[in-house]
């Protein structure tokens, strides 16, 4: 390294992957550099080497899975790639640290969050009891954690995912790092907690005058945080330049691609004559609070309080709010998945009342698409059986022949080849995932879909296709869907109609484009400026 304003300097970098024989390219000749103090975004889809890239830097990969066959990183002069163990250690966050992408299976679920960051402070600074404690409630305290002596006996279960991202911040920070790597610091985070997520992580890089290397598909991230970026496809880096040329005068197809992939467009129009599928009225669900020896009700939490409900034929309802606000909860109660007090109402008739023996019936009229389709699909059956269980339970007299051809009809209607049928969850990418479970909800032919954050963890073009595509069926089948998300341009493409939620309750509703063009809640007013204050917010222009 000759400059000696460059902290990091990647050159060359290969990455293989070994299974068996199979041995597969997953970086080929990746190179960057990162001055000091400045941050660097790695942008991509899902598979694109970003991550591997990152994790390369402070050999995390797993090893003798993954090899370097070529390349050096060079950090402060020093090539990470030849240290011996005893070097990476007194690398590994003192000089670089790393911000993972899941702080609930990044913290150990068994020690509290004062032991965890002590550790760390033990480890390479030698640090411990009373100054360690003290050293601990300063960084939870910069990283904007409320009441953090309260805290420091916590376990990562009792925080908010909000809070367990910051206690990984302040884990990346104890000693003061020159380097940050932070590996999609806010995905799946509420708009505003993303908001708060990234402002910290400015504050803080000023402060201790860091570098920054940022992961993320996040193009809206991008713009804010990234003073350059290089965009990788496919193992490669296709494109680098500055963050306000790339987006102004993208070169390369593929970075062309992504910029123009964020989901556009607007929901079908809702014919006025259109009938009411599902309605609800006043309708709630409270969780007793139990305290003392007898497990007296000392009060409840109001998870929905008191929420009207009202979708027709062909309509899309969004549903908004941070975590906690009752957005998951009420879509439960509709479809009686839990207990709640108050009339709904499904095609004309009260089903508020039904058991589940009545409600067996409904089940193929009223589907739910989850947030996570990799958990909510088993891993033991075929794509082929997954869909058509369903079908087993509902119509258990249709021949074998016809549910094949339900289930090819299902695959094709969502843009899959039938021929997939034999194949496992685990073999397909995230957005062929979630086209497999609405190809489960579609295939017993619902009129009333519910989809859960069906887009949160989806790269931007693979959003966009889950959008047209949940756009056409609707168009094709006059669904009614009740779609439920934090991701607001998401929901302005998607949605006729809105409820913005706040602790069990209604803070405004109405036709979705007033209630952009024209929000009249603080709150809402506080959602709209999180979301969408990424795409007109350059990096260069934010204060720090």
């Amino acid at each position: 390294m000759s400059d000696t304003k460059t902290l990091l300097s990647v050159e060359d970098l290969c990455v293989d992957f070994r299974a068996g024989e199979k041995v597969t390219h997953a970086v080929e000749n990746v190179s960057f550099e990162i001055e000091r103090g400045e941050t660097l975004a790695l942008v991509g889809e899902s598979g694109s080497g970003k991550t591997v890239s990152a994790l390369s830097i402070l050999q995390l990969l797993p090893y003798p899975a993954a090899s370097h066959p070529s390349g050096a990183i060079y950090f402060k002069g020093e090539n990470l790639l030849a240290l011996p163990p005893d070097g990476l250690r007194h690398v590994r966050g003192n000089q670089i640290s790393m911000i993972f992408q899941e702080p609930m299976t990044s913290l150990n679920p068994l020690h509290t969050i004062e032991r965890q960051i002590a550790e760390v402070l033990r480890i390479h600074m030698g640090m411990s009891g009373q100054a360690a404690r003290g050293r601990v409630l300063d960084l939870l305290t910069k990283v904007g954690i409320q009441d953090p002596e309260q805290r420091l006996g916590s376990y990562p279960h009792q925080l908010s995912g909000g809070q367990r991202q910051r206690v990984m911040i302040a884990m990346a920070l104890a000693n003061e790092p020159d380097l940050l790597i932070a590996d999609e610091p806010t995905t799946a985070l509420d708009v505003t907690i993303q908001a708060q997520i990234l402002e910290l992580l400015l504050q803080l890089k000023a402060e201790f005058n860091m570098a920054m290397l940022l992961i993320t598909h996040d193009l809206g991230i991008v713009r804010k945080m990234a003073d350059r970026v290089c965009v990788m496809h496919h193992g490669h880096i296709v494109e680098r330049g500055k963050t306000k040329d790339i987006f102004e005068h993208p070169k390369d197809a593929y970075t062309q691609h992504l910029i123009a992939s964020e989901p556009k467009g607007s929901p079908p129009p809702v014919d006025p004559q259109a009938k009411t599928i599902l309605k609800t009225d006043d309708l709630r669900v409270w969780f007793p609070i139990k305290r003392g020896f007898l497990r007296k009700t000392v009060g409840h939490i109001k998870a929905v309080d008191g929420i009207d409900v009202d979708v027709k034929e062909g309509q899309t309802l969004g549903v908004v709010g941070e975590s906690g606000s009752g957005k998951t909860t009420l879509g439960q109660a509709i479809l009686r998945l839990i207990s709640s007090e108050g009339p709904i109402v499904y095609l004309g008739q009260r089903i508020d009342g039904f058991d589940s023996r009545q409600m067996r019936p409904l089940r193929k009229e009223l589907q739910i698409v989850f947030q996570d389709p990799y958990g909510s699909l088993s891993p033991r059956m075929s794509i082929g059986q997954i869909i058509e269980e369903g079908l087993l339970i509902q119509n258990p007299g249709i021949s074998r022949e016809d549910r094949a051809a339900r289930v090819a009809r299902a695959l094709k209607e969502v843009g899959l080849d039938a021929n997939v049928r034999d194949r496992y969850p685990h073999e397909f990418s995230g957005g062929q995932r979630q086209r497999i479970a609405i190809a489960r909800a579609l295939v017993l032919e619902p009129k009333f879909l519910i989809l859960d954050e069906p887009t949160s963890a989806l790269d931007v073009s693979v959003q966009a296709q889950i959008v047209d595509l949940l756009r056409d069926l609707q168009k094709r089948h006059k669904l009614a869907y009740l779609f439920i998300s934090h991701d607001l341009k998401v929901v302005r493409a998607l949605a006729n109609s809105i409820l913005v939620l706040r602790h069990g309750k209604v803070v405004e509703q109405g036709p979705s484009q007033e209630v952009f063009a024209n929000p009249k809640t603080d709150y809402t007013k506080a959602l709209l400026a999180a979301a969408f204050e990424l795409e007109t917010t350059p990096a260069d222009a934010v204060a720090t």
